[in-house]
């Protein structure tokens, strides 16, 4: 037996037991005639003492020569600890050794193990293993665990089962690129991983499964940023015999359990928002509405005078900042170098000073009076003591930009506080989207998501016009689910496959398989993944996912750690009829 006890156990009711304890050193203070070790593990920190009236010389010697992080089993009494610390959970004892073996030694480590380390990003994610070692990213994992322990619980109540479905599948277009997989036994043919489990769910649907879950990983081979991963892990859910009203329940249901579970915290309301509608108050589909500051907008109320910018504008949008009135010029004019930054896009913004005394002031007073401004006032919602800030151009464009310069007032004026938790359903997604490159439509979610009954016919005539039946569930500001009701008519399934641009020989090749199973009994069903990187960080106060993750890749989808992706030897590529045409 290694240990008796762990590193965090040992309280006063301990004092006069003999114990063993195992882990590694945190640190050492050596006084010459005693030696204080903090021996950490998994579960805390325990003080070792050693001194030279109780400890023999070459024991003492020994400790001596303990460095950071050698791993160490020790025997010892547990006594009381004269200057107590009452920051340590073991803070009242400590453990005067009677028995030490270095189990191993430890090099240097290349950053100090410690919650505020010197280790910048990229050398930590080298030596991950260390940084696992720390207490943010040991915690984060641990509070992933619990997470995923109470989807398991709560979903397993609700009478759904947990299915595996394959990682080698077929390669079918859903959006994003794949990885593929050669295989050696079926010469010049590939698998792909799964995107997702989406085609294997339904057959489970077609299957009698009725309500299926799994916590998966999948793949995508996209462009990253702080919140996404090359792999990453879904809360897969499916039910059948269900309309969207159901499964909005179930998953309004699973959200309140983890945010009650987890974070102790009740929620009342789930609002439902139209697509339309948060695409014209919030500028996205995926507000954040712990904060005001919606949008409003002023194409009426200033294409009216000689401002060419505003007449030659599709949309002018201005949002209320609250108490903005308070920045001064400079502050204004970061505000606008920050929005016309290349990664907001905007070509400048209009501004109005809502004074506390009912006055306005406006960087283009030239053009607008005061009763012009009040309008302004009252359709954002400003109130004395706030700034109104104004942008224009294409819709779509200053919608986003507009969004942007929202959550990042927002974030300086402190309102996205973690600690507060604003839930909302956004539905009645369109059905399609317009690639305004080649012209022509693609599914926004997915090929097997229903249009909202009652419009299947509008694709014929107007496509753009359809909804989706189709929601996603938001958390402050971030999609943690989204999901549909399912085409389960084969004619209805190769009706939409026609209008995504597949022949009915193309549409044969890739969907076959599920088109094939839909005569044979296909019930209604629909269902909803979370992701759950996202999701148990954004319980977790953050809104990156790495330290979620225990062995993540870095924003070029490398694993620095093990060097990731590798190329192949010859041989390997041989057996795989692959043969390498890199451009240099």
């Amino acid at each position: 037996m290694y240990r008796s006890h762990s590193c965090g156990e040992l309280r006063a009711s301990h004092i006069n037991t003999e114990v063993t304890l195992a882990g590694w050193v945190q640190k050492s203070r050596d006084k010459g005639f005693m030696v204080w070790v903090d021996l950490r593990d998994r579960y805390g920190i325990t003080q070792l003492i050693f001194d030279e009236e109780r400890t023999p010389k070459d024991m003492m010697d020994k400790a001596k020569s303990l460095g950071r992080e050698f791993v160490i089993q020790v025997t010892g009494t547990v006594i009381d600890r004269e200057s107590k610390n009452s920051k340590m959970s073991t803070g009242d004892v400590e453990v005067l050794v009677s028995k030490l073996e270095i189990l191993n030694a430890s090099v240097t480590p290349p950053f100090t193990i410690e919650d505020e380390t010197d280790g910048g990003e990229d050398i930590r994610m080298k030596y991950r293993y260390l940084d696992i070692r720390r207490n943010p990213v040991k915690d984060s994992l641990i509070f992933r665990h619990k997470v995923s322990m109470e989807v398991r619980k709560y979903l397993s109540d609700q009478e759904f089962i947990e299915v595996e479905t394959p990682y080698l599948i077929k390669s079918t277009p859903e959006g994003a690129r794949d990885f593929v997989v050669p295989s050696r036994m079926n010469e010049g043919q590939f698998y792909a991983l799964p995107q997702s489990p989406q085609t294997f769910k339904q057959l489970l649907m077609v299957g009698g499964m009725d309500k299926y879950f799994q916590i998966v990983k999948c793949f995508r081979d996209e462009d990253l940023r702080a919140d996404r991963q090359p792999e990453f892990t879904q809360i897969d859910c499916e039910m059948a015999f269900v309309e969207q009203e159901d499964i909005l329940n179930i998953f309004e249901g699973l959200t309140r359990h983890l945010l009650k579970e987890v974070n102790n915290v009740e929620v009342d309301k789930f609002p439902r928002m139209l697509y339309d509608d948060a695409m014209r108050l919030y500028g996205n589909d995926k507000p954040d509405i712990r904060f005001g500051m919606e949008f409003g907008e002023l194409n009426a109320v200033t294409q009216h005078k000689d401002f060419g910018v505003f007449n030659s504008a599709e949309l002018v949008v201005g949002i209320a900042v609250p108490g903005g009135n308070a920045y001064t010029r400079k502050e204004i004019d970061n505000i606008i170098k920050w929005v016309k930054r290349p990664q907001v896009g905007a070509l400048g913004m209009i501004y109005a000073r809502v004074n506390e005394d009912g006055t306005f002031k406006s960087s283009v007073d030239k053009f607008y009076d005061q009763e012009d401004l009040a309008k302004w006032a009252e359709i954002t919602g400003a109130k004395p003591g706030d700034l109104v800030c104004v942008l224009s151009g294409e819709t779509n464009k200053v919608r986003a930009q507009m969004s942007a310069l929202r959550m990042e007032l927002a974030e300086r004026l402190g309102l996205r506080d973690p600690k507060v938790f604003a839930p909302l359903w956004v539905i009645d997604f369109p059905l399609l989207e317009l690639d305004e490159e080649t012209g022509h439509y693609h599914a926004m979610h997915h090929p097997f998501t229903s249009p909202k009954p009652g419009q299947m016919e509008l694709l014929d005539t107007d496509p753009g016009a359809v909804k989706a039946n189709a929601y996603d569930l938001v958390l402050n500001g971030n999609e943690i689910g989204g999901g549909s009701i399912r085409i389960h008519d084969k004619q209805m399934q190769a009706t939409m496959l026609k209008h995504l641009g597949f022949s009915e020989e193309d549409a044969k090749a890739q969907f076959g398989f599920l088109m094939d199973a839909f005569e044979y009994g296909a019930p209604p069903h629909g269902g909803l993944a979370f992701g759950l990187d996202r999701l148990v960080a954004i319980l977790g106060g953050q809104e990156t996912i790495r330290d979620f993750i225990a062995f993540p890749k870095n924003n070029s989808g490398r694993d620095v750690m093990i060097d990731a992706p590798a190329f192949i030897d010859d041989e390997q590529l041989t057996e795989l009829s692959l043969k390498l045409n890199i451009q240099e």
